[in-house]
């Protein structure tokens, strides 16, 4: 399925795959860790997990929500999974998590297959990126908030997703 979203500095772009809605079974996806190891899903899974979809961790909006969804991970514990996912070079990703002290969040890399964003809907067809988005998914697995931030510059609504992953725990 394509849909619309917009990227300021070049125009409207299609994305690839679903719109996931509330009671969506969470599509299960593997991702390249900043360690070239695959990241399944399913090490994830049996607990509350906040996705955090970025275009990429080196622009400015993408930066500011990866740093929040880090401290927010961090007052949190290990209750909450918290994923940041985007479609950077795992070396990118180890460079700016290193550089900007990410230890709380699990970022990792849809570079290789774009998979996960053929799963989810984030996949940007003509750029080969995600879109911005956050999914929070219960520990069984279903989608209790999705948004699609319709324009790559906007900042998605984060006290709306936090308020939710905080009511699972």
């Amino acid at each position: 399925m394509e849909r619309a979203n917009a990227f300021d500095f070049i125009g409207p772009k299609t994305l690839i795959g679903p719109e996931l809605k509330v009671g969506d079974k969470a599509p299960a996806f593997v991702l390249l860790g900043q360690d070239l190891k695959d990241l399944d899903s399913a090490t994830l899974a049996g607990k509350p997990m906040l996705i955090s979809v970025v275009p990429s961790v080196d622009t400015g909006v993408c930066d500011l929500q990866t740093k929040r969804f880090n401290e927010e991970a961090g007052a949190q514990g290990d209750k909450i999974a918290f994923l940041t996912v985007s479609a950077d070079l795992p070396f990118a990703l180890r460079r700016y998590c290193g550089a900007n002290d990410i230890k709380n969040i699990v970022v990792a890399t849809d570079h290789r297959t774009m998979a996960f964003g053929a799963a989810y809907g984030t996949y940007v067809k003509e750029i080969r990126l995600e879109s911005r988005a956050v999914f929070v998914v219960d520990a069984k697995g279903v989608i209790q908030y999705a948004e699609y931030v319709p324009v790559a510059g906007q900042h998605p609504n984060y006290d709306a997703a936090l308020a939710v992953i905080t009511a699972l725990v």
